[in-house]
């Protein structure tokens, strides 16, 4: 096989459903890729017809294999991610019936619910997931904590969380009690627990938080634990979106 017909690692593990592309380069420089019984590193190319590549000791197989592009209503209590050295609970436990091998499309912390998609699509999720395509995200975030004007405006301009200043958001208040106030807060990046370190900054106590729109694909009455297909007009939006 000549070498313009190779791909690059990165690739070949992403449309193979193991990772995303920006993951499967983390386990590359993790160590935990081979190609034909040698360690991979970043930029190796291989041919998918005549190289055997391995992750954690496991071959990778090739061949194509139907795409899925799933959304989820991701529970309060699992991490984003498919396994788990310290047997905590993984989104991955979902998803018994699925064959093939899928992935989450970015994350949401340990205590963070709602929608969360999932993939063995590399070109979707590297779509979704790369900062300059400013994908739009809604987050309901109930308060213990009462907002004020100012904290509205701090949003707006962006807000310090640790050496990073986040882009505006906008923050629209949707009920208000003592003791309890419901926000929705639209960002278009995605920094890791970026809802929960600006509100952290403003020192705003976060009781839940919920995502419930990516790229203006809504969660709506999915039950919590539940999990559906995306349709091909979702896809096709989702793919499309870019603001």
């Amino acid at each position: 096989m000549s070498e313009i017909e190779k791909v690059r690692i990165q690739k070949f593990l992403s449309e193979n459903g193991v990772a995303s592309r920006r993951k499967a380069e983390q386990m590359v420089k993790d160590g935990l890729v081979s190609i034909n019984g040698k360690r991979a590193e970043i930029g190796d190319k291989l041919s998918p017809v005549k190289d055997r590549v391995c992750v954690n000791n496991r071959i990778v197989k090739t061949g194509s294999q139907k795409k899925r592009y799933i959304m989820l209503n991701k529970p309060r209590g699992y991490i984003t991610t498919m396994s788990d050295e310290k047997n905590r609970k993984c989104v991955a436990e979902l998803f018994p019936e699925v064959n093939e091998r899928i992935y989450p499309v970015g994350r949401l912390d340990k205590e963070s619910e709602g929608l969360l998609l999932m993939t063995n699509d590399g070109d979707f999720a590297n779509h979704i997931m790369h900062p300059s395509r400013h994908i739009r995200k809604d987050y309901r975030v109930t308060l213990h904590s009462k907002i004020l004007y100012r904290h509205i405006v701090k949003f707006a301009e962006g807000i310090d969380i640790g050496g990073y200043i986040t882009a505006p958001c906008k923050v629209r208040v949707i009920s208000e009690e003592p003791g309890r106030t419901v926000i929705e807060i639209t960002i278009h990046e995605g920094k890791n627990r970026q809802i929960r370190r600006m509100c952290e900054a403003l020192k705003l106590e976060v009781a839940r938080l919920k995502r419930v729109c990516v790229g203006g694909i809504k969660l709506g009455g999915l039950p919590i634990g539940k999990w559906r297909e995306l349709r091909p007009d979702e896809v096709s939006k989702l793919m499309s979106e870019n603001t």
